[in-house]
């Protein structure tokens, strides 16, 4: 079963289009939220991100992964693909 993926993006971000970048290298599908000025979506994703409020954020499987560089970081340390099963 495929891992469900969720980012939260701004459509100017250069660290979401980053992240993105990853996920798509690694050829997995994810849902994309692009909240540009909806500060009703911002405040639901930050209560998700235990207050964070920077972009991207990141979930797998409803776990909050982090932003552009947790997911890096994940990927360096060998940790991302076992979680994008």
């Amino acid at each position: 079963m495929m891992s469900k993926i969720e980012i939260y993006t701004w459509s100017w971000c250069p660290f979401c289009q980053r992240a993105k970048g990853l996920l798509d290298n690694k050829g997995v599908e994810y849902a994309e939220y692009c909240i540009d000025g909806d500060e009703e979506a911002r405040d639901k994703m930050a209560v998700r991100a235990q207050g964070r409020t920077s972009l991207p954020q990141i979930f797998i499987n409803d776990q909050h992964i982090g932003g552009c560089d947790d997911i890096y970081e994940l990927d360096r340390k060998g940790a991302l693909d076992s979680l994008l099963k």
